[in-house]
């Protein structure tokens, strides 16, 4: 998806092709995993429990899945301003710190506390050095675009730089009359370069020259806060602890919430993202639905995303009936996979400062820390 967005295409349009394939992963879950054995009353399948009067249940699945939806949608812009290493550890941090606490005690407290909470305070600590990579870098990209102005003004050749009429707030400018005259060169321009970030910001979908740091941040603590209460949701759904069931009624199936779960996240996502193509947010520009329906740029990708957001989720909830809620928060270690990619594919942190780099160890190492704590603190469900 950040892929999408970097190469120009709206997320929009990206958004609205990720939730289809997320919806079909949960449908073939729900028809396979969901269907398998004989039904019983005990244990009832999954379109068994279609026709049955669980509704407290199923409202809560699909309450979790609002909040998700909401998260997702909210991180994707989160990525531009923030980058997709530092959006991951804080939104998956906070998920932890609120929503891992919230599932200890929804599970009647499986999982050991002397580990479980030591492990959430190093997440806390992680979402701290997060928030200071991200101004850390904010401020050495910064410096490389003022760098860049200065020498287009005392007329210094410029290699490697794109054709830009682009200006920032920050006064981080291009001078366009410099490149036209000869100072540019369509060669590919070096990663974490001002050229480089000024290249991106022409190609990119989302504008993020001349915008407040602060912007990036409040985007992705929101998309946290909403990460961190989906699965204490989808708990309720599937062990009622709160005794809104009927006597009786089994508890909605994992396969059966899931699928609940799914169908309001991609409703919501419908809904926001459609109105979002005629009312655009970020200074986006307007499209439509005929212009989403026309662009066949990269929807291989976005719908390939929620294909393995749909498969992994599920497999997350499966897990969590087993091990506990808390525990399988564990997969929330994506962090480390996506500043993998971040890095070696996007140049993330390339030419950053001394500080930058230190911050980055830091948190990545923090939350490598507290993503192995969490893990141990698994129990099993009686």
């Amino acid at each position: 998806m950040t892929l999408l967005e970097r190469r120009g295409r709206l997320p929009q349009h990206t958004y609205l092709d990720y939730t289809l394939t997320n919806l079909l992963a949960a449908v073939i879950i729900a028809f396979t995993f969901g269907e398998i054995g004989n039904s019983t009353i005990e244990k009832p399948n999954f379109l068994n429990q279609l026709s049955q009067d669980n509704w407290p249940s199923v409202l809560f699945a699909m309450a979790g899945g609002v909040v998700l939806s909401l998260g997702n949608l909210a991180t994707q812009y989160a990525w531009a301003f923030v980058g997709l290493s530092v959006t991951e550890v804080i939104t998956s941090s906070i998920t932890v710190v609120i929503g891992t606490t919230l599932n200890y005690f929804l599970d009647d407290k499986i999982n050991r506390a002397e580990i479980l909470f030591p492990g959430v305070g190093c997440f806390l600590i992680a979402v701290s050095f997060g928030s200071a990579v991200h101004a850390s870098n904010a401020a050495d990209n910064k410096e490389k675009l003022t760098s860049f102005s200065n020498d287009t003004k005392d007329g210094a050749k410029i290699k490697d730089a794109p054709i830009s009429n682009k200006t920032n707030a920050n006064n981080d400018t291009v001078i366009k009359e410099d490149l036209e005259n000869g100072l540019g060169t369509k060669e590919k321009a070096k990663f974490g370069t001002a050229h480089f970030l000024i290249e991106l910001e022409n190609k990119r979908a989302i504008k993020v020259f001349g915008k407040g740091t602060l912007i990036g941040l409040a985007i992705t603590f929101f998309a946290g806060v909403c990460f961190s209460l989906f699965s204490p949701a989808f708990n309720l759904a599937t062990n009622d602890q709160w005794h809104t069931l009927k006597a009786g009624v089994h508890h909605l199936s994992v396969y059966t919430a899931f699928f609940y779960f799914s169908v309001s996240c991609f409703v919501i996502a419908v809904i926001l993202n459609i109105s979002f193509l005629y009312r655009p947010v970020l200074n986006l520009p307007k499209s439509s639905i005929k212009a989403y329906l026309s662009d066949w740029n990269g929807r291989g990708w976005a719908l390939l995303a929620g294909l393995l957001c749909g498969f992994g989720n599920g497999l997350q909830f499966m897990g969590g009936q087993a091990a506990g809620y808390a525990a399988a928060d564990a997969v929330q270690a994506l962090p480390l996979v996506s500043t993998f990619w971040g890095i070696l594919l996007f140049g993330e942190y390339r030419r950053s400062s001394r500080r930058t780099y230190v911050l980055l160890v830091g948190m990545l190492s923090m939350f490598i820390v507290a993503v192995g704590v969490l893990m141990a603190s698994s129990g099993h469900r009686k």
